[in-house]
């Protein structure tokens, strides 16, 4: 590092991220990449140079996970929590505009029109980006850069709860099983849906709809796992909580459940991970900040 105090704390942050973001230093002036896939290069470059852990998600992941080839309007790179200020501060030194947009889950790296998200999180408090992110990603050749992509289990983990009206990964994450169920750590993946392992049963339940002729990729055991908990609960005294866990899959059109009908919500401590002023600003940035 050269010495430049970090300037970027975790204070709440929702709509006014221009006043938090760091103004490219003068060295970018020397170091301008040309174009999208070279500011992006430069993330990797930049963040190798300093020592600072990262994965690349996004469609990068995808496309190697899939085969599915998308054109993307920004890059995703994944770092640890605790280094998220680290990343932050190493991409402004390598002549990026950098903000810690949400200080729950993302950060922003710019050059110009062209940006990367330095990813810590998930906007709902589900999918915390930890050590075993790194221990079980694979390695890669992402724009000549060598490195690592986020593990497949984690990338369908975090898209499984994505449900909003204007973007929905259900499609991404049948893909995704198409593609790797037969070589998923299935006891991880279910580890990584603790609690919330309805989401993935879903999932599972529309992919044999989607495709009826390969529902023996989905490991037997799997299903008659879930199907076994389902058939618990039924039995079981369904009383408990006024609970809206629908915020943990869309933060807005639940609103109502939370905000008018008294129903406790999902992503709020102890239920989920996240504070009442995360999810605020969460909600307040809706349409405004994705």
């Amino acid at each position: 590092m050269d010495g430049t105090p970090n300037h970027l704390d975790d204070a709440p942050l929702a709509l006014g991220a221009d006043r938090r973001r760091r103004p490219r230093p003068a060295l970018a002036d020397q170091l301008a990449p040309p174009d999208a896939e070279a500011v992006y290069r430069r993330v990797l470059e930049v963040l190798r140079e300093h020592d600072v852990d990262f994965l690349v998600g996004g469609a990068y992941a995808f496309t190697r996970y899939t085969a599915i080839e998308r054109s993307t309007k920004d890059f995703d790179v994944f770092v640890r929590y605790a280094d998220r200020h680290r990343a932050l501060d190493a991409l402004f030194a390598g002549g990026f505009e950098t903000e810690l947009t949400f200080p729950h889950w993302l950060g922003k790296a710019f050059w110009g029109d062209d940006f990367c998200d330095v990813i810590f999180g998930s906007g709902n408090g589900v999918a915390p980006v930890d050590d075993e992110w790194f221990e079980h990603a694979p390695p890669a050749e992402v724009l000549g850069v060598p490195c690592h992509i986020c593990p497949a289990e984690e990338v369908l983990w975090s898209k499984s709860f994505v449900m909003e009206r204007e973007r929905y990964d259900g499609a991404d994450v049948i893909h995704l099983l198409r593609s790797r169920a037969t070589s998923l750590d299935w006891p991880r993946l279910l580890r990584r849906f603790g609690d919330k392992w309805r989401v993935l049963l879903a999932n599972l339940v529309l992919f044999g709809f989607i495709y009826p002729g390969e529902r023996s990729r989905i490991p037997c055991t799997v299903m008659t796992e879930l199907l076994d908990r389902v058939s618990r609960e039924l039995s079981s005294d369904a009383s408990g909580p006024k609970l809206c866990n629908g915020t943990v899959v869309s933060r807005q059109q639940y609103l109502m459940d939370v905000q008018q009908w008294g129903y406790t919500d999902g992503r709020l401590q102890p239920h989920g991970n996240m504070t009442a002023q995360e999810i605020a600003d969460w909600t307040d940035a809706i349409g405004k900040i994705k």
